[in-house]
């Protein structure tokens, strides 16, 4: 399955408001009530259970019943997630600084799809439709504002059979800062450096508490670094039939001083990109632990004393191995070193002939 995201047009978003809010409201009627019954008889409301308090609403609110019942699914998933009696308020008010961005979510009766509009229930809503709708069996989804106000709809669909690779090549690819990824065979996908680029301008406007521009900045430096991994993951995916990634830990490196920069990198959204477009061209994909790739020699496999370490050894970005005299850059190296991992990885398992 795959989830198609298309822009709604702007002339739709009044009614969308309004339907969002009317989603609010059965969330914290429903999210109030499985409060009130834990307290008085220990026991929580399964969604099951909620039905019969929400019958008659989809009339009442203008909402298909499916989205009535998908918001009541939501909420008993949400809270058995977080462990929690009770989840947050959501609040409808565009004037307060905690209200929630519109969420409309939808089963596959409640949507029906054509090229270039959606349909839920009556109302038809004009999309930019750049996947041809019609071609598509639609499974679930809902509809999302952004920090905008621009709405979208989200649309879970079965995938259809994708030509198999017909790619022989298989690369190691080393994750880093100063190039998003770095393959084995020398290609190198740079880091742009979105939120640099913009980041006096942000400041600017920050400054001057001009809160549209902010949303408007930050949007477009996600944008620009979505297109940017996109169109590396694809290239990678359509060159290559096996691709090797180390488990470099991006959680982890954001609570370092270098968190800026990891966050400007996207490498965690690359590694996403890679797994699921793998996935639907038949690519195999595989994760590999790369502790001391960058310091074991891709030649002669030991660890020498020249070799990059640690953070402090950051800085160095081409090193010659003292035991066999090999030189090399730092991130080609490390590359080299996960791909053998990967292919021992492919080996485990078969039984000898």
């Amino acid at each position: 399955m795959k989830t198609l995201k298309l822009r709604i047009k702007d002339k739709h978003c009044k009614m969308l408001d309004q339907l969002a809010s009317e989603v609010n409201f059965v969330w914290n009627y429903v999210n109030d009530l499985c409060f009130k019954h834990l307290k008085r008889t220990g026991h929580f409301f399964s969604a099951y259970d909620v039905n019969e308090y929400t019958s008659g609403t989809s009339k009442l609110c203008n909402l298909h019943s499916q989205t009535v019942q998908a918001i009541t699914e939501e909420l008993v998933t949400r809270r058995k997630q977080f462990k929690k009696a009770k989840l947050k308020w959501r609040v409808s008010n565009k004037k307060s600084a905690r209200r929630s961005l519109g969420w409309i979510p939808f089963k596959k009766a409640a949507i029906k799809c054509t090229d270039g509009s959606v349909q839920y229930g009556k109302r038809q809503f004009k999309v930019w439709d750049s996947y041809g709708l019609s071609k598509y069996s639609v499974k679930t989804g809902s509809f999302v504002e952004d920090s905008r106000g621009r709405w979208y709809v989200c649309l879970v669909v079965d995938l259809p059979k994708q030509e198999q690779s017909t790619a022989k090549q298989s690369i190691g690819i080393d994750l880093g800062l100063k190039d998003v990824a770095t393959c084995s065979d020398g290609t190198v996908i740079s880091n742009p450096k979105f939120y640099r680029k913009y980041e006096q301008q942000l400041g600017i406007a920050q400054r001057a508490r001009n809160k549209k521009r902010v949303r408007a900045l930050h949007a477009k430096i996600a944008n620009c670094r979505k297109d940017h991994l996109h169109k590396a993951s694809t290239m990678l995916v359509k060159n290559n039939a096996l691709i090797v990634v180390g488990n470099l830990n991006a959680a982890k490196l954001v609570k370092t001083k270098m968190a800026k920069s990891v966050l400007d990198a996207g490498f965690s959204a690359l590694k996403t990109m890679l797994k699921y477009k793998c996935e639907n061209a038949g690519v195999s994909f595989e994760e590999v632990n790369e502790s001391y790739t960058t310091q074991t020699c891709s030649y002669c496999k030991s660890i020498s004393s020249s070799s990059p370490k640690g953070r402090a050894g950051l800085g160095i970005r081409e090193w010659q191995c003292h035991e066999c005299g090999s030189s090399w850059d730092r991130d080609i190296n490390s590359a080299l070193n996960i791909l053998a991992l990967g292919h021992k990885r492919l080996a485990v398992g078969i039984t000898p002939i």
